[in-house]
């Protein structure tokens, strides 16, 4: 893609000072903090106003928005904003919890959905899925202070970002899995039974969780091998053009494949509405309430939750704001809660504390999944070019230059460890969340010390594990309201991305090429699940081929960014100065035929 292609808004580049401006300015030097000094500012810490409060405008932090107010009203509401806090800068104690707060709960829904959605696709046990949950919020924590560190290492590296870049489940992870899961109940990896009428319930199969997780060990080195690529090469290769087009896809898929699902009450085999059987109902006919799948009692509790988000935003605090999934969670719980859908047994045989490996799962290797997962890996690398140039931006820090592409190093780096680490973790391939950009933006904190509370925030509720069983207690309505929303805002990233094209003929064209296979594969998921039923008899290394393709071919996010990658790569260069759909001619029937007028978009 040709650098014309691309809209860039880079912030202005500051002057270098004047050889008189340095002659007569003392220079600032790094300060070293000896014991006493540091103890001392400590102190003055924990034992000052201005050490624990500061100058903060905490009022306008919880003031709800008006937004129909005018005039002096209006004015007033607006006219100042709290000062911005920098990535090093000092911090009071009580801002920096506040800060940290918020960033833990505008992710905490985004790290609860993909382990709660491997459960119930795999059909696992409440205890088991109540650790996966905490699994990820400690595993998110330890993490994310791995990634905020900015550690130097040998030969100018860097392990992470030195920004608020947090972590969190892969939703590409959550999207390919799905595929993987289905494939292994199709070959008889994992148990399923089918009932007279031709209703096939899946048994639980902790033992494919396990799979992934080892899959994902081996496949994490390619990321870390593509953190030591010139980030430069990694833009060319991976172009908005290309990243754009996989996370709509990601967004997308998910919406269909869970949100929707889970709305209508269950993505779990009761969607197929079957006449008999443990899931004639949704969730299943065990439930407190159980009802058929897109019953109007569960459409109006999804709808209940989303509307609260919307609700949230319009009159909300900035504090509100920036945890609107929560409140449409709470909303929609306590609605449940009241009309009998929570069945509280998960919070009652739920440990009060816990830590990873209380549960543990066979870590093994399975083929197909590798090339898939490969392909993940891949995708994460391009998620998070993106996402640590967006927390640059609204961290005030440069997005060009040498120490901006180190952080791009560093955070894919740490993003191929963290996928490494946190299989051992227990948890499926982690990468950088930007829903916390929105935090940074609204807040004007981009301070590092924010970052830590927030690690610390998110390790509390991964320990306390009644938290847990709350989380795995949501009914599935009010999931699916809020996720639905959520995915939708990861496709919009998607499109927000694809926006920095110039959008000539050429890119078009990819674009609709790529779309093609992945709306396409979203439409019609099983196109491409008999292609190889004409072989005869392959042996099991061909049958593990012939499976790796069809997941990668049956996986809409997979299949659209290869196609966007591969004609990105061939099709040669255009030049938008010279594109002749640039201009449109605008023909008036009704004038003279010599009539014309130019129209320049």
């Amino acid at each position: 893609m040709s650098i014309r292609s691309v809209t860039t808004e880079q912030p202005e580049k500051i002057p270098p000072p004047s050889l008189e401006h340095l002659s007569t300015t003392p220079q600032p030097t790094k300060r070293r903090w000896a014991v006493g000094d540091r103890f001392k500012h400590i102190q003055q810490k924990v034992t000052t106003r201005h050490g624990w409060i500061g100058d903060y405008d905490y009022a306008w932090l919880c003031m709800p928005t008006m937004p129909w107010r005018f005039g002096r009203a209006r004015t007033k509401q607006t006219r100042t904003g709290p000062p911005f806090y920098a990535l090093d800068s000092e911090l009071p104690i009580v801002l920096a919890a506040a800060s940290g707060l918020q960033h833990a709960l505008a992710m905490l829904a985004g790290l609860i959905t993909p382990p709660i959605i491997f459960a119930n696709a795999l059909s696992l046990d409440a205890e088991t899925s109540a650790y996966m949950i905490s699994a990820s919020l400690i595993g998110c924590g330890i993490l994310s202070l791995v990634q905020m560190s900015r550690a130097k290492l040998f030969g100018g590296y860097y392990l992470g970002t030195g920004l608020i870049s947090v972590v969190g489940t892969s939703f590409a992870t959550l999207s390919t899995a799905n595929a993987i899961f289905n494939a292994m109940y199709a070959d008889g990896t994992c148990p399923s039974t089918t009932a007279a009428d031709g209703t096939v319930t899946r048994g639980p199969c902790p033992d494919a969780y396990g799979m992934v997780l080892g899959t994902s060990i081996i496949c994490s080195f390619l990321e870390i091998f593509m953190s030591f690529v010139p980030p430069r090469i990694l833009k060319r290769v991976f172009p908005p053009m290309v990243t754009g087009t996989v996370i709509v896809m990601i967004g997308a898929s998910l919406i269909g494949s869970s949100g929707i699902p889970n709305w209508g009450g269950g993505s779990n085999d009761c969607s197929g509405r079957p006449t008999s059987g443990f899931f004639e109902l949704c969730p299943n006919i065990a439930a407190p309430r159980p009802l058929p799948w897109g019953s109007p009692e569960f459409i109006g509790l999804g709808f209940l939750s989303f509307i609260s988000i919307i609700i949230t935003e319009l009159f909300g605090s900035p504090f509100l704001k920036n945890i609107s999934v929560i409140v449409g969670l709470a909303v929609g719980c306590i609605v449940a809660g009241a009309a009998g859908y929570i069945d509280g047994s998960s919070i009652t045989t739920a440990p009060a504390i816990t830590f990873l490996w209380v549960h543990t799962f066979k870590i093994r290797v399975y083929a197909p999944a590798i090339l898939p997962m490969l392909a993940v890996y891949v995708s994460l690398a391009m998620e998070a070019i993106g996402d640590i140039t967006a927390s640059a931006e609204v961290s005030r820090v440069s997005v060009v230059g040498e120490e901006f592409d180190s952080r791009i190093q560093g955070g894919v780096l740490s993003d191929g460890i963290g996928g490494f680490l946190s299989a051992l973790f227990t948890v499926t391939p982690l990468s950088i969340f930007a829903q916390n950009n929105g935090v940074i933006a609204i807040t004007r904190c981009a301070n590092r010390t924010a970052g830590r509370f927030c690690c610390v925030f998110l390790i509390l509720f991964g320990v306390l594990g009644k938290i847990s069983g709350v989380f795995l207690a949501i009914p599935n309505p009010v999931l699916g309201g809020v996720t639905t929303f959520l995915f939708a805002t990861v496709a919009t990233s998607g499109v927000r991305v694809l926006s920095y094209n110039r959008f000539t003929r050429r890119d078009r064209f990819i674009l609709a090429a790529a779309f093609s296979f992945g709306i396409g594969d979203l439409l019609v998921p099983t196109i491409f699940t008999h292609l190889f039923d004409a072989v005869s008899n392959p042996n099991k290394g061909l049958q593990g081929l012939f499976d790796s393709i069809t997941i990668v071919l049956s996986t809409p996010f997979l299949m659209s960014g290869l196609v966007a990658l591969v004609l990105n790569l061939i099709l040669p260069q255009e030049d938008a100065d010279g594109d002749d759909d640039d201009v449109v001619e605008v023909v008036d029937v009704e004038a003279q035929p010599h009539s014309k007028e130019k129209l320049h978009v």
